[in-house]
């Protein structure tokens, strides 16, 4: 692509949009001017609609990776092109609800008494204890850590917005004896091998997918699952849903909702109005 390809990098970052968000919508155009062999500029409704027929059908991509094409073509098209009919009747696809994942609090105890490295045992016990993305808790810098204000703060968040969550004793605490034990450089709180940069992405799910079965968790764990569990033990304990939305850092309350359905412990401990009645 070329030209185009740089001016929709610009315009990306431009928007300030997250490293991930932008290199996968360049590789979402990528794909499209690589399927029909031409410059998206010669392209129109009828290309586009084929090319996501094929990835959907043909390649069998689910929803949520459909929804990322979507969404790409469309800034690439609205944006960039300045032709935004070109995509304003194709809609998102409908992505079905996901039964979400959720460790229990002893789970969580076994994971964290299974990591013996003191880096990946502190760096699993933030992600849980302030409910982090993966790409958050390595973004992590050492003067993120706000110990005298008990805050931890987020400096990019989903959609690079910053925000900040609670810094509970136990893990303060924890991040303290790591430091004593490590000594990180810095800035980074979790740096990688030559400390130049944080640790990477995927040497922690690698290292989690060891912990979990050296843990004897028999279920399917990702770090997003300890994201899932924080939010739920929360919301079991009697956070309330606008503070929950706040802490996850979801512009929408409705994207936080997802989590009522998941807590089993008050559906079972609330009683039906029928054991009101004297007899039935």
């Amino acid at each position: 692509m070329g030209r185009l390809r740089d001016r929709m990098e610009s315009d990306l970052r431009l928007r300030n949009l997250s490293p991930r968000t932008v290199d996968a919508y360049l590789s979402c155009a990528r794909r499209f001017a690589a399927f029909h062999m031409r410059s998206p500029e010669e392209l129109g409704e009828e290309q586009v609609r084929v090319f996501l027929r094929h990835i959907h059908v043909d390649l069998g991509l689910g929803p949520s990776s459909l929804k990322m094409h979507t969404a790409g073509l469309k800034f690439l098209y609205g944006v960039t092109l300045d032709r935004p009919d070109v995509t304003a009747r194709i809609p998102y696809p409908r992505i079905p609800p996901v039964r979400v994942e959720v460790l229990t609090p002893e789970d969580v105890q076994r994971l964290l008494a299974a990591t013996e490295a003191p880096l990946y045992r502190t760096l699993f016990a933030t992600a849980y204890g302030g409910g982090l993305r993966i790409g958050e808790v390595v973004a992590l810098q050492t003067v993120d850590v706000d110990a005298g204000r008990g805050l931890l703060h987020v400096r990019r968040g989903n959609g690079s917005k910053p925000r900040s969550v609670m810094l509970g004793q136990r893990l303060l605490e924890c991040l303290r004896a790591y430091w004593r034990q490590t000594r990180p450089p810095g800035p980074w709180l979790f740096p990688g091998r030559d400390a130049t940069g944080p640790i990477s992405v995927r040497a922690v799910q690698r290292r989690l997918k060891r912990v979990v079965r050296r843990a004897g968790i028999q279920r399917h764990v990702t770090m997003h699952t300890l994201r899932h569990s924080f939010a739920t033990h929360l919301l079991e304990a009697g956070t309330d849903l606008r503070t929950l939305q706040v802490l996850l850092g979801h512009a929408r309350l409705g994207t936080t909702s997802r989590y009522l359905h998941v807590e089993s412990t008050r559906i079972v401990g609330t009683s039906s109005p029928l054991d009101a009645l004297k007899s039935v």
